[in-house]
C-alpha cells in the first residue's frame, strides 16, 4: 500500500505505531516523519514522534518534536494533545536540568 493510491498520513501513522509497539523505534521515527511531511498538522503524530524518539534514546530530538507538536496542537485548538505534550516537555526539561546540574 505504501506509495500507492491509498498511501497517506493515516497509513504512515498506523505503520509507525506498529513499529513502535514492535520495539523498533528507529523505524517508527521514519514513518512518523513521513506522516508529518504529508500532514504537518497531525497532532497525534507529533506526540508519537516524540515518544518514538525517546524510545530510540534521542531526548533532545524528542523535546523538539514535542515543542513543535505543542504549537501545532495549540494553534489547531487540540487542547488535550497540547496539554499532554506540555507535560512531556516539562518532564524532559526537568530531566535535562537534572543531568546538567554539577555534582
Amino acid at each position: 500500500m505504501l506509495d500507492g493510491p491509498h498511501d497517506g498520513p493515516l497509513l504512515r501513522f498506523g505503520l509507525a505505531n506498529a513499529y513502535l509497539q514492535a520495539g523498533q523505534p528507529a523505524e517508527a521515527v521514519k514513518h512518523y516523519r513521513d506522516c508529518l511531511q504529508r500532514d504537518s498538522l497531525f497532532s497525534a503524530a507529533w506526540k508519537q514522534l516524540g515518544k518514538a524518539l525517546l524510545a530510540d534514546g534521542r531526548p533532545e530530538e524528542a523535546l523538539g518534536a514535542y515543542r513543535q507538536g505543542h504549537q501545532v496542537a495549540t494553534d489547531k485548538g487540540d487542547i488535550q494533545a497540547a496539554r499532554e505534550m506540555a507535560v512531556f516537555i516539562r518532564r524532559l526539561e526537568k530531566a535535562g536540568e537534572a543531568n546538567a546540574a554539577p555534582e
